[in-house]
């Protein structure tokens, strides 16, 4: 017997079924949909609100579907969905009483307890994937504690680091990606099922022990809500893009950094391609590409919004259009995270390089004015005015870092109408080089090894605790 049966006179058109057909994506909630029918029969036996061996045979059905796969599935237009064509199986092998399955339940409350089933998954995996990038970047950088590195602001030369400290700043918005997932978990794993239609229903269902079955960690407490509700996958597709602009900035730096003019880092030949004409490229394809990927997850979150934004409760159609999105947003997530960690482990830092680039263009010039305040007491206004006035004066008489001296100093200092700093030489030897520069900033969050060290001891503390969580 089919659903229409009962209400419409006629079948739809092969035109309109197709249309209205979510086959092709209800594929992913296969399992889950087993799992949501098993876990409500077993509740309905448990209730005596279906009888025990009609129940039995249901869920028999249901075991011997999950064996089988869903291939063994008959998957047209003329079932809708995949509740249907799960029905349908098990109506052939146990009969009309196959339809108890169905009491007290809804296709809306059992496609949102689906959702939600294999999202948590997907959630638990893009994690682990982005702990694992975590820890891979941590042991990458303690490689480099003492490879000094400039770091920039408006894309101009700031201030020296290293490259250990630059990485991890990525492994910390790597980690808020983490703990946004975290706190979006917390919604997505509550209970909808036994919402019903949006009502609940008249039986006495038990929606804690379906809680208990499924492993929620609640149910939700409005039925209207608990059949419409899709905050949770904006939210998760949110904490996605995200991430994925974490990724995209880490690919921007690659990109930038490999070019000749930066000639920071090598990518690995694997994750690079050639020109069809010009034999003398080596062009970083798979950044771009991941670069590019990232929007994608950006532009499934806008769409999932508008969706959003004009539905009235309860359940309507347009919420069948959502589930596309937030599946290609994980797809485009996952893959980008994974490719994005095997290119960056991959890359070699030009050491001596980096070492030019950090003592260049004055970059250590803030430490100048820093050691005039701590020195002889001046304001810093009047330091970062002198200083400033110092970098003028050099750069036009092409001087280097190292040829800043403490007369030099003075006399920019006395043409400002300020007195002699006298600053030591080597002093001010010291405040210019890039080296020396980093290991001064012993400051928490700096970038001197010593305090890179204990940031990375910190992140390994945390790493520790969440693969403990998950087991592994």
């Amino acid at each position: 017997m089919a659903i229409r049966d009962g209400r419409l006179k006629t079948e739809m058109t092969d035109e309109a079924a197709d249309y209205n057909s979510s086959l092709e994506f209800d594929k992913i909630i296969f399992e889950a949909d087993i799992k949501t029918n098993f876990a409500h029969t077993s509740m309905l036996k448990n209730e005596n609100i279906i009888d025990s061996e009609t129940a039995d045979k249901i869920l028999e059905a249901l075991d011997k579907l999950k064996e089988e796969g869903i291939d063994a599935l008959v998957l047209d237009n003329s079932v809708e969905d995949v509740h249907m064509a799960i029905e349908k199986y098990v109506i052939d092998i146990v009969g009309p009483e196959a339809g108890f399955m169905h009491t007290a339940k809804s296709r809306n409350d059992q496609v949102a307890t689906d959702l939600r089933l294999v999202l948590r998954e997907r959630i638990r995996n893009i994690q682990i994937g982005i702990l694992n990038f975590i820890e891979g970047i941590v042991e990458f950088a303690k490689d480099h504690l003492e490879t000094v590195f400039i770091g920039y602001t408006h894309l101009q030369h700031a201030q020296p680091i290293t490259v250990a400290h630059h990485l991890m700043a990525h492994v910390q918005s790597l980690k808020r990606d983490y703990e946004r997932l975290d706190d979006t978990y917390k919604r997505v794993n509550l209970n909808p099922l036994g919402s019903a239609a949006m009502t609940t229903t008249s039986f006495p269902i038990n929606r804690e022990l379906t809680t208990k079955l499924l492993g929620f960690d609640g149910y939700l407490e409005n039925s209207m809500d608990g059949v419409s509700a899709r905050d949770f996958i904006a939210e998760t597709v949110f904490d996605l893009s995200c991430l994925c602009t974490t990724l995209s900035k880490i690919c921007e730096e690659l990109i930038l950094w490999s070019t000749y003019e930066f000639g920071i880092v090598e990518i690995s030949d694997e994750y690079s391609s050639t020109s069809s004409i010009m034999p003398q490229k080596k062009n970083p394809d798979i950044a771009e590409l991941a670069r590019g990927k990232s929007a994608t997850v950006t532009g499934e979150l806008i769409t999932i919004l508008t969706i959003l934004k004009a539905i009235p409760y309860t359940y309507n159609k347009d919420l069948q259009e959502i589930t596309p999105h937030l599946w290609n947003a994980c797809d485009v997530a996952e893959s980008t995270l994974s490719i994005v960690t095997k290119m960056l482990l991959s890359v070699e830092f030009n050491e001596d390089r980096c070492l030019e680039l950090a003592g260049k263009n004055f970059a250590t010039a803030t430490d100048l004015a820093d050691i005039m305040v701590r020195e002889k007491g001046i304001p810093f206004r009047t330091a970062h005015q002198i200083v400033g006035r110092i970098v003028n004066e050099a750069s036009e008489q092409d001087l280097s870092e190292e040829d800043i001296t403490s007369s030099y100093i003075d006399n920019i200092a006395m043409d400002l109408g300020f007195d002699k700093l006298e600053l030591d030489d080597e002093l001010v030897k010291k405040a210019l080089n890039p080296l020396e520069n980093v290991k001064m900033r012993k400051i928490p969050g700096g970038p001197s090894p010593e305090m890179v060290k204990l940031a990375m001891d910190n992140i390994c503390i945390f790493l520790d605790e969440e693969y403990e969580k998950r087991g592994i």
